[in-house]
């Protein structure tokens, strides 16, 4: 099994950016396909982003397309996530997560491995 260990997220203004972590332990990285989750408060934990096992492809919500950039560097075992743009609504916890057999699912129930979290924080 692996770990998972967020880091990077902060309070920045509207348009700044900031750069979210995901550090693993345990398993090797590269036996799973990632994803980034967010959850605000009083709602749902809801899919950012994942990148396969390789790093060769990616997905993105719609909400986060063309401001977010997911990267992973397997050697390091950690994969990353780069918000740009951001906006008050993207306020949240971050969550990465891991999933051995499937890439591409947007629903937080199929990946087997979660971090604790990391708030971020945007002010208007």
């Amino acid at each position: 099994q692996v770990q998972l260990v967020e880091s990077g997220g902060g309070l920045v203004q509207a348009g700044g950016s900031l750069r979210l972590s995901c550090a693993a332990s345990g398993r090797a990285l590269s036996n799973y396909n990632m994803g980034w989750f967010r959850q605000a408060p009083g709602k749902g934990r809801l899919f950012v982003g994942c990148i396969s096992k390789g790093g060769g492809s990616k997905l993105y919500a719609d909400s986060v397309k063309g401001r977010f950039t997911i990267s992973r560097d397997n050697a390091k075992n950690a994969v990353y996530l780069q918000m740009n743009s951001l906006k008050p609504e993207d306020t949240a916890v971050y969550y990465c997560a891991a999933d051995s057999r499937t890439y591409g699912s947007t629903d937080p129930l199929t990946y087997n491995y979660w971090g604790q979290g990391t708030q971020v924080t945007v002010s208007s």
